[in-house]
């Protein structure tokens, strides 16, 4: 005999939409999302400004001494350190995700456990070296 189950009728599927603009803002995304999400946006912030302001800067230090003082000023500001620090942690997430990746590539922390692991250890270290940087760059220590 057949079995009841099957001759019910067409099984209903599961619909995935995908979610609305309006919704972005509480939608829970994984650890490894967010790490991934600021990994991108890392690299894009250290090369759209970030280059463009170190190569400012450096042109400044060396042209002469007048555009040296320049230089001092601007770094020294409280507002230049803060957006040292902003590429300073834009460069520390990028690279500490980037070994992340790396790893992942040669299948090394792919279950879902240790990928969940090391996204929080890469949020966890980039963070902590920033603000050892900024205890320095603030004049703390």
């Amino acid at each position: 005999m057949a079995d009841p189950a099957l001759k019910s009728g067409p099984r209903v599927r599961p619909q995935h939409r995908n979610i609305h603009v309006s919704q972005i803002l509480h939608y829970r995304l994984p650890l490894a999302g967010v790490v991934s999400i600021l990994h991108r946006v890392s690299g894009a912030l250290m090369f759209l400004f970030g280059l463009p302001f170190m190569l400012y800067l450096f042109q400044q230090s060396i042209t002469s001494e007048l555009s040296f003082d320049s230089y001092r000023a601007v770094v020294g500001s409280p507002l230049g350190k803060l957006v040292l620090l902003v590429f300073i942690w834009a460069y520390l997430h990028h690279f500490c995700a980037g070994i992340r990746y790396l790893l992942l590539d040669i299948h090394v922390g792919t279950d879902k456990d240790q990928a969940k692991s090391s996204a929080g250890v890469v949020l966890g270290v980039s963070l902590t070296l920033t603000a050892l940087i900024a205890l320095k760059l603030f004049g703390a220590f």
